[in-house]
């Protein structure tokens, strides 16, 4: 089933024309990516299917109903939910504070109290750190807040900006291998990542954003095999 559908989506910020009609899908229990250079449009993709931003052509459907038109806080409710570029943490709220700011549509507390403690199994540091400031956790510890901050929306698809930037290759594979262990246990994604290694490594599809368009698409295999992927983003040598 398709989760996530764009037909011919056009975004603008003010005049700037920055999605010029890009089509894609996600379909359920995907983890589906975009990769492509700053400014290519992978974040305004992001912020338009969450509400943030209104496209001014074009239709954007979850599960078959169009959400375009629907505010962000309804959008978070239909489930979608995203965890911010730059993680985007609130700094002098608690982690435990932080969460619950991820649950604030839901009014099933046992619900909630079962998903806290199933973010705390992913990211056993912050039930270490449940009584500690946002702003005070370290980078990586801020980007597993985020995003268990947006599960805590317990979404039907999740949109993750750039989750590994400027985190240590160590804790990029601790994420990474995180994405993957959400994915099995049931949540679709939808990646925008600069490091297009890791994240076509645990893609089912993929797309190319090239300034506003889509410039290729295929499973993450072809893209990594793709000589243009691999003159553009892997440092190989076409």
């Amino acid at each position: 089933m398709t989760m996530l559908k764009l037909d011919n989506v056009h975004t603008y910020y003010g005049n700037i024309h920055a999605l010029k009609g890009i089509s894609l899908h996600v379909n359920e229990g995907e983890i589906v990516t975009l990769i492509g250079a700053n400014g290519a449009g992978k974040t305004t993709t992001l912020n338009t299917i969450c509400g943030l931003l209104r496209p001014r052509q074009g239709e954007i459907y979850l599960e078959n109903e169009r959400i375009d038109e629907v505010p962000a806080h309804n959008i978070v409710e239909m489930g979608i939910s995203q965890a911010p570029e730059g993680r985007r943490v609130f700094p002098r709220l608690t982690v435990m504070e932080n969460l619950d700011m991820g649950a604030f549509a839901r009014n099933d507390p046992e619900g909630i109290e079962k998903d806290r403690e199933w973010v705390f199994e992913l990211f056993p540091v912050l039930k270490e750190r449940v009584k500690q400031q946002g702003g005070t956790l370290s980078g990586g510890e801020q980007q597993m807040l985020a995003m268990g901050r947006a599960l805590m929306a317990r979404p039907k698809l999740l949109l993750l900006d750039e989750p590994s930037m400027g985190l240590a290759p160590m804790l990029v594979e601790t994420i990474f291998n995180t994405i993957r262990q959400l994915n099995q246990e049931g949540t679709t994604i939808l990646l925008v990542e600069q490091n297009a290694l890791a994240a076509l490594s645990v893609a089912d599809r993929g797309y190319v954003m090239e300034t506003g368009t889509i410039g290729l698409t295929g499973t993450g295999q072809e893209l990594l095999d793709d000589s243009r992927v691999r003159a553009a983003y892997l440092g190989g040598e076409g």
